[in-house]
């Protein structure tokens, strides 16, 4: 350990040492100016100074303003989802400066991102592949959480793991949920536990775009971003309207609402968000005696706070609350039998805390301090047994971000603090309870080398000492070669790392019909990964523009943990795997825009998820070979009228059978999601929308004698609700309305 220290020690020495001497005051000056479109002036766009942490946004009449900026020569960037991005040189002198933009409408394959280098960059010129979606792409097939929204994204599906309780997780490029770190506002706040209900109820009238990394990023995030990251974005403060709205009801039942409204008291400027989800129908198309969608009674409510400092650095906090009723279950279950061996059904009470906050040092040198503390506690019952658990995480982060000649420096020292206990075996030894406490500090280096003005070299590593199992080191390097400004390859590699709680992740540990074994100790996952990123604009004379993004990637596994269902009907085991598991594809991403009003977002994903042990090659459950969708839509702006037509196709995945005696299907067939919407726009800003989803009425029931087994005996050892791929939801209508006040 004597090391570790000294490696820490040394490191805060020098952040130290630098920061101090950089306090020595110089001349600052004033950067003020306007953002404008072709119709006027342009607000709420985003305007920053390239290398550093000084950044501000448009007010409502266009008009920017960046105080406090060190004496010199910049490059100011300012940006608006659906703009192209504009970059511009100037000198900031003492006093006052100015400068304005003129944005043109383009493609999204230029705004600003963060999630792959931990700083502001145009997404064109990261050397880490970033995907971003706005709050539009989500609007053209409406839903009530982010979890079922990210179905409209290529190589990302959200996976139901149970028929009874709808409990699910996230697959980006064919790896399950734990795989992936899910963020607010770059804070790993929704992990382990959590993952399960993280994504539901953040109000979407809160979120300014979500950001995805496919493949490891542990060198930057540390455990669980193995499989890629989605960092989700919340609106500044400042720059979010007044007040915006949107409910929405479906011909199930299910009703929506989220609201934002922002304020100013004193120094601060703060944003309340909150989102409501109810349904209470039980309907069973089905016919299995079982509830087809869960009950919820949800809600969640968002509160963020930017404070104005005389030094223009950054201060924020947020908070959020979250609070979940649901449960599913046999059709005449109610609460009188929770926990009972009458009627059986799953039961889950959620209420979560979460507090996040970043606040930048006041120095010259560019120095943030973020943070974040999460409460969670569950109270389950899934029939007769019970599952109480307890989650706390704390997690803080400095990080010094410098820019030398050539070169773009980010250095970080990181800890992590996490309690969990529950009333499993997970957290029992030979004494009693025994709940689980670690805390893991880290340290991470990360140099965006400019080696050319056409060529990039990132280079990062990270040191993660786990008081479980010792030193994880995980080195990345990325690499970006930009022929001109409508090509660029990107080639990126890394190891990555994941600690593996297996009763957090795996809901049919839990339910109790089938008894958990654990072979061995188990050992963290490693993984090896490389990935080749295209990127290709084209535009054309008439304004039509086309963006082409073909990705390539393969992860090598080793000490990979994957439940084993078949060797006996009612266990699951669990070993580190004696050989290696694999993640290998290709996918295309094409974002098409005409003259005309007519847009399509479409992609595919073609890849092959498995595992080799002793010579056997076998392929995960419940992963599809090929996954494609699209996203369809037409304005006709003399009508104030938008139509949107989105779906998703998905070939053939293995599913857990019991046996073969089991009549079920051992594979899934081809099928589709498909949805249609019009949206009719008012002058005063208000949208009425509606529109029909799953319009070929898709269920996971269709071509099965059931999806339930030994739902004759729902207390017995047969009985088992993880045979589900997709909602059993089918065709519904629904109806909504939106309203934004500027």
């Amino acid at each position: 350990m004597k090391i570790h220290r000294i490696i820490l020690l040394t490191f805060l020495s020098y952040i130290s040492s630098n920061t101090l001497f950089s306090q020595e005051m110089s001349t600052v000056g004033m950067l003020e100016g306007n953002i404008y479109d072709k119709n006027g002036p342009l607000p709420f766009a985003n305007i920053f100074i390239e290398g550093t942490s000084l950044g501000s946004s448009s007010d409502e009449n266009g008009v920017f303003e960046i105080a406090n900026i060190p004496t010199g020569t910049y490059k100011v960037i300012a940006s608006f989802t659906g703009y192209n991005t504009i970059k511009k040189k100037i000198t900031i002198n003492k006093g006052e400066n100015k400068i304005n933009f003129t944005l043109t409408q383009g493609s999204p394959l230029d705004e600003v991102v963060i999630s792959g280098t931990l700083k502001p960059v145009i997404r064109s010129e990261s050397p880490v592949p970033v995907e971003i979606y706005t709050p539009t792409f989500f609007k053209k097939n409406p839903t009530p959480s982010i979890f079922e929204a990210l179905q409209n994204v290529n190589g990302v599906r959200p996976q139901i793991n149970c028929s009874i309780c709808n409990t699910g997780d996230i697959h980006i490029n064919g790896l399950e949920g734990p795989y992936t770190l899910v963020m607010i506002d770059g804070m790993p706040i929704v992990s382990g536990l959590s993952t399960v209900y993280g994504l539901s109820g953040i109000p979407n009238s809160l979120i300014n775009r979500i950001e995805i990394v496919k493949g490891p990023a542990s060198s930057l995030y540390g455990s669980e971003a193995v499989g890629g990251l989605i960092n989700i974005i919340t609106k500044n403060p400042e720059a979010a309207p007044e007040l915006s709205a949107d409910v929405f009801a479906t011909g199930w039942g299910e009703t929506s609402v989220d609201f934002g409204v922002k304020g100013s008291i004193g120094n601060a400027t703060t944003l309340l968000g909150a989102n409501y989800f109810y349904y209470d129908q039980i309907i069973d198309k089905n016919n299995d005696g079982f509830t087809d969608l869960t009950l919820q009674d949800r809600i969640s409510i968002f509160n963020k706070w930017n404070f104005k400092r005389k030094s223009n650095k950054v201060f924020s906090i947020a908070a959020r609350f979250y609070y979940e009723d649901r449960w599913g279950g046999e059709n005449d279950w109610d609460k009188t039998f929770r926990g009972g061996d009458q009627i059986y059904g799953e039961s889950i009470y959620t209420a979560r805390y979460e507090l996040l906050g970043n606040y930048e040092l006041p120095i010259e040198e560019s120095v943030n301090l973020s943070f974040s503390l999460t409460d969670h506690d569950q109270d389950s019952f899934y029939g007769i047994t019970s599952y109480q658990a307890q989650q706390r995480i704390g997690f803080s982060q400095l990080t010094w971000d410098k820019s030398l000649k050539n070169h773009d420096l980010l250095f970080g020292v990181a800890m992590r603090y996490q309690f969990y206990d529950d009333n499993t075996t997970a957290t029992e030894d030979e004494e009693g309870n025994n709940p689980e406490e670690t805390t893991i500090p880290g340290v991470f280096l990360q140099d965006e080398i400019t080696l050319f003005p056409k060529h990039k070299l990132l280079l990062g590593s990270r040191l993660d000492i786990d008081n479980r199992h010792g030193t994880i080191f995980t080195p990345r390097l990325a690499y970006k070669w930009s022929p001109n400004k409508k090509n660029i390859f990107r080639l990126n590699a890394g190891t990555g790392f994941r600690v593996v709680n297996l009763f957090t992740e795996d809901h049919a540990a839990l339910t109790g019909s089938r008894s958990v074994i654990i072979e061995e100790d188990l050992d963290p996952e490693e993984s090896y990964n490389v990935n080749v990123n295209y990127l290709k604009k084209i535009f054309f004379d008439n304004g039509t523009f086309i963006g082409l993004d073909v990705s390539a990637w393969y992860t090598h596994f080793t000490n990979a943990i994957i439940p084993d269902y078949e060797t006996n009907i009612e266990e699951i085991r669990y070993s580190n795997l004696d050989g290696y598991a694999i993640s290998k594809g290709i996918s295309l991403n094409a974002d098409i825009s005409f003259g005309n009003g007519l847009k399509i977002l479409t992609g595919f994903s073609v890849m092959d998820v498995s595992n080799k042990e002793g010579g056997v090659k076998n392929r995960q459950i419940l992963t599809e070979r090929f996954t494609g969708n699209w996203g369809i839509t037409y304005s006709i702006p003399s009508i104030r009228l938008s139509f949107d037509y989105t779906g998703n196709l998905y070939g053939p995945m293995r599913l857990p059978v019991q046996g073969p005696d089991d009549p079920r299907r051992e594979k899934s067939p081809w099928f589709s999601i498909q949805n249609i919407q019009a949206t009719y726009k008012s002058k005063n800003d208000l949208e009425i929308y509606g529109g029909v989803k799953n319009l070929l009425n898709w269920t996971p029931s269709q071509g099965n004698p059931f999806l339930i087994s030994g739902a004759d005996d729902p207390f017995g050892p047969d009985f088992d609700t993880t045979y589900i791929y997709a909602s059993n939801q089918g065709i519904r209508g629904f109806l909504g309305m939106r309203y934004t006040l500027l």
